[in-house]
């Protein structure tokens, strides 16, 4: 396996976790007058990454090295900056948005070197994170209309 995939399989993992971090920090701490609604929908969101993160780590066992596992690593290795504050409802979608378009490209990314190394069967597990974060794109564009 080439170092080159094996980085871009870490690195897309953790911006899936950074991704899912900041939803969840969303999800708690939401307000406005469609609390409920903005709750669901980000806790719907963080629910299904965190569900496929086990995979994905173990995905990149099966390439012959070590999923990260500590928050300093998942920070080191992210393209996804991450955000303290506590914006208005709005700007947490507007910001949703903008870190999965990240995740979507990383993941694009690691699909594109995973099918042209013949990897299929991790391949065929990314193309699915794909389509469940253009999902979640969806849905968050949907609701910030």
């Amino acid at each position: 396996m080439t170092p080159e995939i094996k980085q871009k399989a870490k690195q897309a993992f953790a911006d899936s976790f950074i991704f899912y971090l900041q939803a969840h920090y969303y999800h708690w701490n939401v307000e406005g007058r469609h609390f409920s609604q903005d709750h669901g929908l980000f806790g719907n969101v963080y629910e299904e990454v965190q569900d496929n993160l086990d995979k994905f780590a173990e995905e990149i066992r099966t390439i012959g090295t070590y999923a990260p596992g500590i928050f300093d690593r998942f920070v080191d290795l992210s393209s996804i900056e991450q955000t303290a504050d506590i914006p208005s409802a709005d700007e947490m979608y507007q910001t949703l948005i903008e870190k999965n378009t990240r995740v979507i490209e990383s993941l694009t990314e690691l699909f594109e070197m995973l099918e042209g190394n013949r990897l299929h069967g991790f391949g065929d597990f990314i193309a699915g994170r794909i389509d469940a974060h253009n999902k979640h794109q969806w849905m968050l564009t949907s609701t910030l209309k």
